[in-house]
């Protein structure tokens, strides 16, 4: 049996990971109508990636006897200035999700709750990759600079991101 404060921050994760969802859909649609089909679709495969981290966490949830509560999703922003822009967001947003994710692993620790933070062990090294990730964009865009080839350039390989089904996931 879970704790009620963990199910209580666990639920809070599954909105903020569900809002991260909705933003790099917003994101996604935005890019597809700037016509940047390549960002748009990295976009959404990160939509989908944040998807299933919060169906991960509902599903531990409800398997530690824990109960979901869903809550209304805070609305996110609707454009970006630029592709370097909306990747500097990103990262700032993976650097916040980060925070989140270490002080549910404090909490499980405080709590004794060793299964919690194995789970959480996934989401540690999983933000790791995240920002790892953005940085690695950023640096590209910044690099290509206002170079129109560059960036249909980097358009084009983003457009080669696939969505993997996460390992917490791939044996349900």
């Amino acid at each position: 049996m879970i704790s009620t404060k963990l199910q209580d921050a666990i639920n809070a994760q599954i909105n903020a990971e569900l809002w991260s969802a909705y933003l790099y859909l917003a994101m996604g649609m935005h890019f597809e109508s700037e016509g940047y089909a390549g960002i748009a679709n990295w976009y959404k495969v990160q939509f989908k990636e944040e998807q299933a981290h919060a169906e991960i966490f509902m599903n531990y949830l409800n398997s530690r006897g824990g109960r979901v509560v869903l809550a209304p999703i805070a609305e996110v922003p609707a454009a970006w200035d630029s592709p370097l822009a909306a990747f500097v967001a990103t990262l700032e947003h993976e650097e916040k999700v980060t925070a989140l994710i270490n002080a549910l692993y404090k909490l499980a620790d405080e709590e004794t709750d060793y299964a919690t933070k194995g789970k959480l062990d996934w989401f540690i090294s999983e933000q790791v990759e995240e920002e790892e990730t953005a940085k690695g964009i950023i640096d590209r865009l910044k690099l290509v600079g206002d170079n129109g080839m560059g960036l249909y350039m980097l358009d084009q390989e983003l457009a080669t991101r696939v969505y993997n089904v996460p390992a917490p996931l791939a044996s349900k």
